[in-house]
């Protein structure tokens, strides 16, 4: 089968490799869409462990597929099935993983990370994904893009749960990459009054009137006179930063009003993540300050859902699609930040 596999930093080859093997308790998936994410990006920009010219790994973990073979001991899963895959798992034992939050086990790991993942035509399902119910059942009129770009929207939507949206909220989001378009579709779902979006790039901006005219774009240059003309000095209710800059979790404290919540949705290198705060803000405006990592598969379910029931149009967000033979040009064109979502597909 082809996969699209990184041998190292800035090395990713299209090359033929076996298709998996699955024991007694695993499924192997078909891949027909898998979505390019920045982590993707970032790990074949810098680097990843473990992941060298001896040691290759097949990227990918925003996938949707069908079941093209189950082991013997596999329950409720069958061949032909149509499924979206959640790609984090843990131990399974721990108070974490006991409560539903695989994804903060000190032992995680997903597909496309620490394992092979669906940048390739078949993706082996191990069997603790497949007892946890990672594997879902997609309803007939979800496409497998669709099914893609959920596992980016479910990130979102476990951010808007840390840090919540009320009716009425005024909501600024840092950042108009692809997470920052999306959290503001969730915001406007959640009952946000006004959602505006800043981008120090006014392409990222324009892509946003294209998807939803209703955002309000603003400019880096006097983004703040922008929100205190905007908000009449209140400062908004909500910000969210959704790139990594500690520049904008530095303005999130000064561009939040009273009572305001603050979501650190996006991580940041480790040489800059020592950030100066400025806590008198934080305290005299009692602020509540949270952040927040990957998804569930609770999140995961709860976002098919929003898809399934046309709540949420996510068609807008793929920009481009290229097959697994291009997987290389793919990931330069999700590099290059002209699009929103890129998705490899295979016939």
């Amino acid at each position: 089968m082809l996969a699209a596999r990184m041998f190292g930093p800035g090395d990713m080859r299209v090359v033929e490799v076996p298709v998996p093997e699955i024991g007694d308790h695993e499924v192997l998936i078909q891949v027909k869409s898998v979505g390019i994410c920045g982590t993707d990006l970032r790990m074949i920009k810098n680097g990843y462990a473990g992941i060298g010219p001896e040691t290759p790994r097949t990227l990918g973990h925003e996938i949707g597929g069908i079941i093209a073979d189950t082991g013997k001991n596999v329950k409720h899963y069958r061949k032909g099935m149509r499924v979206g895959i959640a790609p984090n798992m843990g131990c399974g034992l721990c108070d974490k993983c006991v409560r539903g939050d695989q994804h903060l086990c000190v032992h995680y790991e997903a597909l496309g990370i620490q394992m092979d993942g669906g940048f390739a035509e078949y993706v082996r399902v191990p069997e603790r994904a497949v007892l946890f119910g990672n594997i879902v059942e997609l309803p007939d009129h979800v496409s497998f893009d669709q099914a893609a770009i959920n596992e980016p929207l479910s990130c979102v939507y476990n951010g808007i749960i840390q840090c919540p949206i009320a009716s009425g909220d005024e909501v600024l989001i840092i950042g108009a990459g692809p997470i920052g378009i999306m959290y503001a579709q969730l915001a406007k779902i959640s009952g946000a009054a006004r959602v505006f979006i800043n981008n120090r790039s006014p392409g990222r901006l324009e892509i946003c009137k294209q998807i939803d005219e209703t955002i309000i774009t603003l400019e880096s240059e006097r983004i703040k006179e922008r929100i205190d003309e905007l908000t009449g000095g209140k400062g908004v209710d909500v910000c969210v930063t959704a790139n990594a800059s500690p520049e904008a979790q530095q303005l999130a404290v000064e561009l939040v009003g009273m009572n305001g919540k603050i979501n650190f949705f996006g991580g940041l290198p480790k040489e800059r993540e020592m950030v100066s705060l400025n806590t008198n803000a934080i305290h005299y405006k009692q602020l509540l300050v949270t952040g927040s990592t990957k998804a569930n598969n609770h999140h995961f379910r709860k976002m098919l859902q929003f898809i399934g029931s046309g709540i949420l149009d996510v068609n807008k967000l793929i920009s481009a699609r290229y097959p697994i033979g291009r997987a290389v040009e793919a990931v330069e064109y999700a590099m290059s930040s002209r699009g929103v979502k890129t998705v490899i597909y295979f016939d």
